[in-house]
C-alpha cells in the first residue's frame, strides 16, 4: 500500500484532466473557500494569529515533503526538483507573508498565487492518479496557497493597490532573466518558460515558443486587472459616498 502510495512510477492510468476525482477535489476546496468567505468576520485576534501559523506550517510541510519524496524515490534533480516554479515561489512567499504579515508580499503573491495557483488547479501538470501522494500534494498545496491569499484579503483586510499590479509584472520579469539561465544550465523547464508544459494549459492557446511568452505577458496583465477589478470598483464606490456627505 504504502510502495504505491509513494512510488516514483505509475501503473495503470494516470491523472485524467477533469476526471472525477480532479472535479471532487475542485468542490471540495470551493465549499472551504466559500466558508472562509462566510465566517470572514467571526475571527479573534488569536483565531488569526493561529491560522496564519497553521497554514504557514501546511504550506512549508507540503514543499518539504515533496523535496524528501524526490530524495526518497531518487527522482530528485536539478532540472526538476528546485522550488523554481512560480507556485512554488509563490508558496514560500505565502509562507513568510502569513508569519510576518508583510503587505510587501502579500502586493505580489496576491496576484501570482491567485493566479498561477488556480490555473494549476484546473489544468494540473500532473501525471499521478487518486490517491498517490502527489495528487494529494499537489493539490493540498496549491489550494493553501490561494486559502493564503484569500485569508490575507477576507479576514486581515489586506488589499492590492494599483501599483501592486505594476510590482508584480516587474518582479515576473525580473524573475524571467533569472530563471532562463537557471533552465538553460540544468536542462529544466521552470516556470514553463523553456517550452510548453505536456499536459493540457492555457499555454496551448498562446502561440508557439518562444511567442507564448509575450502572449502569456498580456493575459497576465489583463487577469492581473481583472482580479483588481473588484476592488478599484469599491474605492471609487468610497469615493463618490465621501463626496456626497461632503455636500
Amino acid at each position: 500500500m504504502y510502495a504505491s502510495f509513494l512510488s516514483p512510477t505509475i501503473s495503470g492510468e494516470t491523472f485524467r484532466l477533469f476526471s472525477f476525482s480532479h472535479i471532487m477535489v475542485i468542490l471540495l476546496f470551493l465549499a472551504i473557500t466559500i466558508s472562509l468567505y462566510a465566517f470572514r468576520h467571526a475571527w479573534t485576534f488569536d483565531a488569526k494569529k493561529r491560522f496564519r501559523y497553521a497554514l504557514a506550517g501546511l504550506l512549508l510541510f507540503t514543499e518539504i515533503s515533496f523535496q524528501l519524496w524526490n530524495l526518497w524515490t531518487g527522482t530528485w534533480s536539478v532540472a526538476y526538483s528546485l522550488p523554481l516554479q512560480l507556485c512554488s515561489i509563490s508558496l514560500l512567499f505565502c509562507v513568510v507573508m502569513l508569519a510576518t504579515k508583510s503587505y510587501g508580499l502579500y502586493e505580489i503573491t496576491f496576484f501570482i498565487g491567485l493566479g498561477g495557483a488556480a490555473q494549476a488547479m484546473l489544468t494540473p501538470e500532473l501525471a499521478y492518479p487518486f490517491p498517490h501522494f502527489r495528487f494529494l500534494h499537489f493539490f493540498l498545496a496549491h489550494a493553501a496557497i490561494l486559502w493564503a491569499c484569500l485569508y490575507m484579503t477576507w479576514v486581515e483586510g489586506y488589499r492590492p493597490r494599483m501599483r501592486s499590479i505594476w510590482k508584480t509584472m516587474g518582479f515576473l520579469n525580473l524573475l524571467l532573466l533569472i530563471i532562463l539561465p537557471i533552465n538553460k544550465w540544468s536542462g529544466g523547464n521552470y516556470m514553463f518558460v523553456s517550452h510548453k508544459p505536456q499536459n493540457p494549459s492555457l499555454l496551448d492557446y498562446l502561440g508557439d515558443y518562444p511567442w507564448y511568452l509575450l502572449s502569456l505577458e498580456g493575459v497576465a496583465l489583463a487577469f492581473f486587472f481583472l482580479l483588481y477589478l473588484p476592488f478599484a470598483r469599491r474605492k471609487s464606490e468610497s469615493a463618490k459616498h465621501s463626496r456626497n456627505a461632503s455636500l
